[in-house]
């Protein structure tokens, strides 16, 4: 039974096989069928894009083709219009060219006769200088003898003529521009000069570094030299200066080049005849305290000065320096005031010019600074002034300013202007200074021997203590102009060749006096 059902199953799922076989097989061939019409369909399709595309890229090509060729011939046109306008300048410039070279032709013509013409000319104008020169011989020929002069006679008369024509010309065009500066300087000047020694209006009384002592009686004089002349030496040798005891009565005289170790020996003595116990142990002992006491005093001024002063940054060895020169002089003027008042006038005139204040006043106060050691070191004071203040870190238009004060070498910066300024006005104030008779003697009789030396003077005198030279001409031999010149001219030579304190006036008088009598 049951292998006769497994084999039932076994037909019947062979024949559902079968049939599932044949409807695989028809539906297969349905879907191909299906397929080549589809692919038929396609192609067809695809033949007729083809052709469409075909049309629309002939009709493109065709465009193209149209543009290129529209484009060429707007071109070709363009170029052409260019290539006649081309045609048309160059046919321009070659008329002018032809033009121009006629007219070049037609002045090569022109400047051949004209060559021609000034050929003539110069023939003509040579001729007549061989004449002229044959009329100029006879002329002097005949000059000559109607004059009874050689031609060099002549000559050396003319030029002699010529040169003092032209001095006169000279002094008289010098004059004129001297008045003309004078004329608009001289009011700035003064305001400037006055408004400065206005703000420095300082009491000023001429001084001299004392050089005696006083004594209580002449028994002191013994008391002084000591036994065998033990004391008077341990005074010396303690101070450095020579002590002079001779038959003045009740007076020691102290001579020493350095004014500090002069004031130490004065002021020892001073204190040793006040105390009364004069011994080489005492004698020491007072000359040490009196250093100390000058040096703290020295210091005390310097830095007192540059205080007053309103200054900052100054060495303390220049400014030991500036304290020195409270003992210094110069013809009786004492230069540490006088440095201060350089500083303020020098200070005033920079602030009206609109210069460098600071500068000027610095410049002022360590302008005599040579004179505190210029009797320790050989040199002028200027030139030793102005080496400390450069070792001592000062700047280079401080220390010209210094070198240059006397006029010697040329100042690089107005301020140093102002310092000479400052230092000529302080020193030429009216009993700032005094010199000693015999300096005064040599220099006013040297002023009488440089007013002498020049022609046409008459008579010459120096008036107000040598600080003016009055000279007064001959007026036949001397005119105004040349009286201008000759007091220019001596003042010059009396900046070179004299040296004086302040500074010195020349007045040069020219009068004509006419007198007639009525009888």
């Amino acid at each position: 039974m049951d292998s006769t059902l497994i084999i039932y199953i076994a037909l019947a799922a062979a024949a559902g096989f079968l049939l599932a076989l044949f409807y695989i097989k028809s539906s297969s061939n349905k879907k191909t069928q299906e397929l080549e019409e589809q692919s038929k369909r396609i192609l067809s399709n695809a033949e007729k894009d083809a052709e469409t595309l075909k049309k629309e890229a002939l009709l493109e090509a065709k465009d193209t083709a149209l543009k290129l060729k529209t484009d060429t011939e707007k071109d070709l046109r363009e170029r052409r219009t260019e290539l006649n306008a081309l045609d048309k300048r160059l046919r321009h410039r070659e008329e002018m060219f032809d033009r121009k070279l006629d007219q070049v032709d037609k002045k090569e013509n022109d400047l051949s006769n004209r060559e021609k013409e000034l050929g003539r000319r110069e023939q003509g104008v040579q001729d007549k200088e061989k004449n002229v020169d044959q009329l100029i011989a006879k002329q002097q020929e005949a000059l000559e003898q109607v004059a009874k002069l050689s031609t060099e006679e002549a000559t050396a008369t003319l030029m002699h003529k010529i040169e003092e024509e032209s001095r006169f010309e000279a002094a008289k065009i010098a004059k004129r521009v001297e008045d003309e500066a004078l004329e608009s300087v001289d009011r700035k000047y003064k305001e400037v000069l006055a408004l400065a020694i206005q703000r420095y209006a300082n009491e000023y009384v001429s001084d001299h570094t004392i050089s005696t002592v006083s004594l209580p009686s002449d028994e002191m004089k013994g008391r002084i030299i000591g036994r065998e002349g033990r004391n008077i030496r341990a005074l010396e040798a303690a101070t450095g200066v020579e002590y002079i005891i001779d038959d003045t009565p009740e007076t020691v005289l102290l001579s020493c080049f350095d004014p500090v170790r002069r004031e130490v020996g004065r002021m020892s003595l001073e204190r040793l005849i006040s105390d009364g116990r004069i011994h080489p142990t005492r004698i020491e002992e007072i000359v040490e305290k009196a250093q100390r006491e000058i040096n703290a005093t020295i210091k005390e001024e310097g830095e007192k000065a540059v205080f007053d002063l309103g200054l900052h940054g100054i060495h303390p060895e220049l400014v030991r320096l500036i304290g020195r020169l409270k003992y210094r002089t110069s013809y009786g003027q004492n230069v540490l005031q006088h440095s201060i008042e350089v500083a303020y006038l020098a200070s005033a005139m920079a602030g009206e010019l609109g210069v460098d204040v600071k500068l000027a006043k610095r410049a002022g106060i360590l302008h005599d600074i040579g004179k505190a050691i210029d009797h320790d070191i050989e040199g002028s004071h200027q030139s030793i002034g102005a080496d400390f203040a450069k070792k001592y870190g000062e700047n280079a238009k401080v220390v010209n300013a210094i070198r240059v004060h006397h006029g010697e070498g040329d100042p690089i910066t107005v301020e140093a202007s102002l310092v000479a300024a400052g230092d000529a006005l302080s020193a030429a104030r009216p009993g700032a200074r005094k010199e000693t008779l015999v300096d005064y003697v040599k220099r006013v009789e040297k002023l009488e021997e440089l007013a002498n030396s020049f022609e046409g003077v008459n008579k010459c005198y120096a008036i107000q203590a040598g600080r003016e030279l009055r000279i007064i001409v001959k007026p036949e031999e001397v005119n105004d102009v040349l009286s201008a010149q000759i007091s220019r001219e001596l003042a010059k030579k009396i900046e070179q060749e004299l040296t004086y304190p302040g500074q010195i006036k020349v007045t040069v008088v020219r009068e004509s006096r006419y007198v007639e009598y009525a009888k």
